[in-house]
Formats: C-alpha cells, sequence, structure tokens
C-alpha cells in the first residue's frame, strides 16, 4: 500500500493529494457545459472532479457539439435557401438567413448536448 504523505498547515495535517493533468483543449460548448454542471447539476460536477475526470469530459463534450454543429448547419443552410446565387444576389438577406439557420443550430446544440 502506498504510504500518503502530510503536510502542516496551521494546526492540521492536509494530505499531500494529486490528480493526474490533463490538456484542457475544450472551448466554447466545453466551458458551457462547466458552467451548467457548476450552476444547475452540482453533485455531478463534484463527483467528476473528485475522480478527476471533469476535463476529459469537457473536452468530450466540446467536441461532440462542433462535430454535430459541423453536421446540422450545412443541411438547415441548404434547406432554407442559403446558397453562393443569393450570397451574390442579396448579401444581406443571404447574411441575416445565416446567422438565423447559425442560431437555430446552436439553440439544437445547447438542448440536446450541453444541457442534458
Amino acid at each position: 500500500m502506498k504510504k500518503i504523505a502530510y503536510r502542516k498547515a496551521g494546526d492540521y495535517y492536509l494530505p499531500n493529494l494529486s490528480y493526474p493533468e490533463t490538456k484542457r483543449t475544450y472551448g466554447k460548448y466545453g466551458m458551457m457545459r462547466e458552467e451548467y454542471l457548476k450552476n444547475h447539476k452540482t453533485g455531478l460536477w463534484n463527483r467528476l472532479i473528485l475522480r478527476a475526470e471533469l476535463v476529459p469530459h469537457l473536452n468530450e463534450i466540446d467536441k461532440i457539439a462542433r462535430d454535430r454543429l459541423e453536421s446540422v448547419l450545412p443541411a438547415m443552410m441548404k434547406s432554407a435557401g442559403v446558397t453562393e446565387e443569393l450570397k451574390q444576389k442579396d448579401q444581406l438577406k443571404w447574411v441575416g438567413l445565416a446567422n438565423a439557420c447559425k442560431a437555430q443550430a446552436e439553440e439544437i446544440i445547447l438542448n440536446e448536448i450541453i444541457y442534458d
């Protein structure tokens, strides 16, 4: 059995515990998931932290969300009629439709992946 080392902090002895470092590669969606877990699912958030699984979980959620956005957005833009032809004809309308499609796709991602 491995011996645990302690350090003195004031009148107390605290164990020298360390967790393996996992590289943080998550972006927007990983940060959104972390905030959601902190504020609404504190039990799960604490369990992930104590088991050193939070960063891998956030990395995975971010990758899943980005992949989902890449698959959903082109289909939504095609069904809304956002084409290169429209872009050349009426740029303002094209930008508005493209932004609306992106907002809808992100809303789907938030409901299906981030806030689940």
